[in-house]
């Protein structure tokens, strides 16, 4: 099938860019502006079918193959799914195939695109959703066997955005319980392994989803945070991601029991895991269009003002507590010259107060979970969720209604710290964490192991939740045959400039997914 629309590409081609343009020229406003850009530099670059196989190429350079006829989405998806067959068994990243239906998606694509039909920007590029968002017609497990009847009769805003775009899911990925953990481990599917090194922890709780995507198991994967579900799992298997402004991507599950308590919702975030920036920045987009179910989402644009003159960086001062490893400041060192040989300006300074914005966040959550959903999860999840709560919980004050009171307006003042501070430095480079990947089920020694992690490990990363930032993870470096990733933290709707900073040391650092396929080969 490939070489007949291989022989269609010269003819085909012209139209299918005039296709794109219409599509640019008909959709509203500057949140169309990025990924049309990076759309139409793709379409011109693939007049040539991509190097290598089809599931190491890239989601734009897909979409692009696809729309130019270079390949078709049969093709691309059986790809993909020979993948997925080839290495998630060892994993145990995607627990749900949808191949069957993935490959009628991919068969009504290409007729699609033969009939001249005005085509999505992921048209036909194969990803993969978290199993913790409604998928029509599938239980919404969220890692509890519980949950079976909780079957979704529609789809989440962030699936049926994708659809909408032309992306074709493939499979769900795993998530801890509840997605409560940064370890992906469950009873109903089992612990899902790092591609990179099978004793380190795929991360949490968009676990699934980090290891599908570095291992060549879809173009992009979702996955959702709100202490670090995201970024973490980034970091651990070697890839990019964006953790937007919260209301930036619409999120509601129509399957849920009851509504989600303020602050969680205000602290969480849909997000795209990806090997490449370009990626990111193009599913941002297609995941952050509007959905009326949703009462915050926000119409904000995808791109702001240019700021003024070298754009100034601040390289995150550690606090005296973390112990930082020699090869995590050889990263953020690395990322800060890479930085500057790009044209900005860093300098090592203090962020606001980031131990007191961390706990802030610590006591939020916990509390707010404890009132409004801790009993019913302790009656349904296993002893290790029981055992990484607990530790979980150990650093949270207890709060009664004056303290969650002033604990919600600390968060105000605290938000406003930073906003001020990005007036003067628009990007923060921080860590991800300050030590190497723990074990796969290190939250389960302890609850003094848990909170080392949570607060003396990745405080640089919970933390950003509760000011609702966007921050960017962006993989740096290899020490010991396991990825680095440094954290790039922007202004409210300023995902941009965390993902131009993002894009900034790729360049120069390379996609580091490259290396591990020649290992897992």
């Amino acid at each position: 099938m490939a070489k007949k629309t291989a022989t269609k590409k010269k003819s085909t081609s012209k139209k299918a860019a005039k296709t794109s343009n219409k599509k640019a020229t008909v959709r509203k406003g500057a949140v169309a502006k990025p990924a049309k850009k990076t759309l139409k530099t793709a379409v011109k670059s693939a007049a040539r079918r991509p190097k290598g196989p089809a599931w190491q190429w890239s989601a734009v350079e897909t979409a692009a193959a696809i729309r130019s006829g270079a390949i078709s989405a049969v093709e691309t998806v059986e790809a993909h799914l020979e993948r997925m067959h080839a290495v998630n068994p060892r994993l145990n990243a995607v627990v749900v195939d949808l191949g069957e239906d993935a490959l009628k998606a991919a068969h009504a694509a290409d007729k699609q695109r033969a009939k001249g039909s005005e085509l999505g920007l992921l048209h036909g590029v194969p990803v993969t959703i978290k199993e913790n968002v409604d998928y029509e017609g599938r239980p919404n497990f969220n890692g509890v066997p519980a949950n079976k009847n909780l079957v979704a009769p529609s789809d989440s805003p962030v699936v049926r955005n994708l659809k909408k775009a032309g992306a074709i899911v493939i499979g769900l990925t795993n998530t801890p319980e509840f997605s409560f953990r940064g370890f992906t481990d469950n009873p109903l599917h089992g612990l899902t392994l790092n591609p990179w090194d099978p004793n380190i922890t795929c991360g949490g709780s968009s676990g699934g989803a980090g290891s599908a995507v570095a291992a060549g198991i879809g173009t992009i994967a979702h996955g959702n945070d709100i202490g670090g579900s995201l970024r973490w799992p980034a970091h651990c298997n070697g890839v990019a991601t964006i953790k937007p402004t919260q209301g930036r991507i619409p999120a509601f599950n129509a399957s849920a029991t009851a509504e989600r308590p303020m602050l969680a919702h205000l602290m969480s975030a849909q997000g795209p895991l990806a090997r490449h920036v370009g990626d990111v920045r193009l599913a941002l987009e297609v995941m952050s269009q509007r959905d009326p179910r949703d009462p915050w989402w926000v119409p904000a644009p995808l791109t702001g003002p240019k700021p003024k003159g070298p754009l100034k960086v601040a390289l995150a001062k550690i606090p005296d507590d973390m112990a930082v490893d020699p090869a995590v400041s050889a990263a953020l060192r690395q990322a800060a010259d890479h930085l500057e040989r790009s044209g900005y300006r860093v300098s090592e300074v203090e962020v606001p107060d980031i131990n007191g914005v961390w706990q802030t966040w610590c006591d939020i959550i916990t509390n707010e979970t404890v009132v409004m959903q801790e009993a019913g999860m302790l009656k349904v999840t296993s002893e290790d969720f029981h055992k990484a709560w607990g530790g979980m919980k150990t650093k949270a004050s207890t709060l009664d209604l004056k303290a969650w009171m002033q604990a919600t307006a600390a968060r105000n003042g605290h938000i406003r710290a930073w906003q001020l501070f990005f007036e003067v430095y628009p990007v923060v480079l921080a860590p991800t964490t300050v030590k190497p990947t723990p074990g796969p089920r290190d939250d389960t020694v302890s609850a003094e192991r848990v909170q080392e992690i949570f607060w003396g490990e990745i405080r640089f990363i919970s933390a950003i939740n509760v000011l609702g930032l966007p921050g960017a993870v962006v993989p740096v470096a290899v020490h010991d045959g396991k990825p680095i990733g440094v954290q790039l933290i922007a202004g409210r709707y300023r995902e941009d400039l965390a993902l131009d900073a993002a894009a900034a040391i790729e360049k120069r650092a390379g996609v580091l997914t490259h290396r591990l396929w020649e290992s897992m080969a």
